[in-house]
């Protein structure tokens, strides 16, 4: 395999594994992955920025070889998760002479999950540079986009920045250079949602600085390179923005079609009110389409049966899920169909405490909706219809 000149002397390493069809057995990945690693070729030393999934780790050695790399000095680690640290210890087998460079987050990380030797790991603190002789890393500490342990590698004379994780997508690719399509968004849309939503104030943080910094080129650790980096950052700055959209999501699960029935009515009057809105099955569903809907929605209204006495289990999932993801809803309900009795709404009314929503009063029904209860529903649009106007969504 053929390293991809990126610029100057700055080399693409990764490879693709188109797959993989979940990552971390939860996130289903429409495009497989990519794992992207990075080698500068300095004048005086050699560095490789990230590693490889250890299911590669084979291939990705014999990389080295066939590209006449027979020295390596410096591995940066800008991560310790598996997927771009894995091939460490097997790199430090085969370049016995290189040193891991690091933040002392990541360090402890690296020593605990991979057992990398503490001698074998240089600790560099927040805008430390090193030197490959013409060219010269500087390391940006940038934690919680997404582990407390991620970092930044920014090779000066290039102008252009390894990222890590941040600004990623879950997809692969032939040409590794960015080409702008609607599976390429989508592919990072889902991929901000499941890792970066929870951390949207320092997505904002992180993202602002880039623009400031005015780098040629973003590379990340998944997905294409961004030799156009307002691309991503743009789509960033509207992702991980504080308002949401004009859209009310519609998770549901319906065991007797009652509570389906009342889904349906709710959509059919939210759009007679100008609102859109987004229904899941929460059974049938894609969670990642969920995930996705997550970042724009305002509203949250969570339809479910009862079984037993409580929730379906699907619906606590998703509403798990949402408590987790932290998206920008401010305002939340439940509708729900029961036969015999139980508490549907309480632990789900919990669960979302920690996100601080607006919670309008829930609609629970014995069996079928009836006139009585169509009015609730009636009354829950305005409801919506209100809160959407009074933040400018309308």
């Amino acid at each position: 395999m053929s390293f991809k000149k990126i610029k100057n002397n700055v080399f693409y390493a990764g490879m693709n594994d188109e797959g993989r069809l979940l990552f971390d057995e939860l996130i289903p990945l429409d495009h497989g992955t990519s794992y992207n690693s990075y080698v500068i070729k300095g004048s005086q030393k050699t560095a490789v920025i990230d590693t490889m999934y250890p299911k590669f780790t084979k291939e990705y050695l014999k990389s080295f070889d066939e590209n006449s790399i027979t020295k390596v000095d410096y591995i940066i680690a800008n991560h310790g998760e598996q997927d771009h640290s894995g091939s460490i210890p097997a790199m430090l087998d085969k370049f016995p002479d290189a040193v891991v460079v690091t933040n002392a987050v990541c360090a402890n990380n690296l020593k605990e999950m991979l057992l990398i030797p503490e001698e074998k790991i240089k600790i560099i603190s927040n805008n430390e540079e090193l030197s490959l002789g013409d060219t010269t890393l500087q390391f940006i500490i940038a934690p919680g986009v997404h582990w407390p342990d991620t970092m930044f590698t920014y090779i000066k004379e290039s102008n252009i920045i390894c990222t890590c994780d941040f600004l990623g997508a879950h997809y692969i690719f032939d040409d590794v250079f960015a080409s702008p399509s609607k599976e390429l968004e989508r592919s990072a849309k889902k991929y901000f949602a499941e890792i970066m939503m929870p951390f949207s104030f320092l997505c904002r943080k992180y993202t602002k600085q880039l623009k400031e910094m005015k780098v040629d080129m973003i590379l990340p650790s998944h997905g294409p390179v961004h030799n156009n980096p307002d691309y991503i950052l743009n789509l960033y700055e509207d992702w991980a923005g504080e308002k949401g959209k004009n859209l009310v999501l519609l998770p549901f699960v319906s065991m007797y079609n009652s509570t389906h029935e009342m889904i349906d009515y709710l959509a059919n009057k939210l759009e007679e009110k100008g609102i859109p809105s987004y229904k899941y099955d929460m059974v049938d569903g894609n969670l990642g389409d969920l995930a996705i809907a997550l970042v724009d929605g305002s509203t949250i209204v969570l339809g479910t049966s009862m079984v037993l006495a409580g929730p379906h289990p699907a619906a606590f999932n998703t509403v798990y899920l949402a408590s987790i993801l932290r998206p920008k809803a401010k305002t939340a309900s439940f509708i729900g169909s029961y036969g015999w009795g139980g508490n549907l709404f309480g632990k789900m009314t919990e669960m979302l405490a920690p996100l601080k929503m607006d919670i309008i009063e829930p609609i629970l029904v014995k069996g079928r909706a009836k006139i009585e209860d169509y009015k609730k529903l009636d009354k829950m649009t305005d409801e919506i219809y209100e809160k959407h106007k009074a933040i400018g969504l309308i």
